[in-house]
């Protein structure tokens, strides 16, 4: 079930696991740190953002050399890979 929560009276009353946000950022910026307790600073955002793509990039660098493509392959077939990854993972089958 998806709800979606534009106003920043409705944060107190959600009970979820999780909150995704998607889009256009509908959830209210203080909202969302009332319920997960945190917030990011830029300089923790910027270091945790060069952390996945320094991995990013070596990942799909290795698929290049080892598939003798281009970055643009080697970046698309990393991504195939890992939903297939994920969806075996969850139990999923072709």
């Amino acid at each position: 079930m998806v709800y979606t929560f534009s106003q920043r009276d409705n944060a107190a009353h959600v009970k979820a696991k999780f909150i995704i946000e998607a889009a256009n950022h509908p959830t209210d910026p203080e909202a969302d740190e009332n319920i997960q307790g945190f917030m990011w600073d830029e300089e923790k955002v910027n270091h945790e953002l060069q952390k996945y793509m320094r991995r990013s990039f070596l990942d799909v660098k290795a698929m290049c050399q080892t598939l003798n493509c281009s970055l643009r392959m080697g970046s698309f077939t990393s991504g195939v890979n890992r939903v297939a990854r994920a969806t075996l993972l969850r139990g999923w089958q072709a």
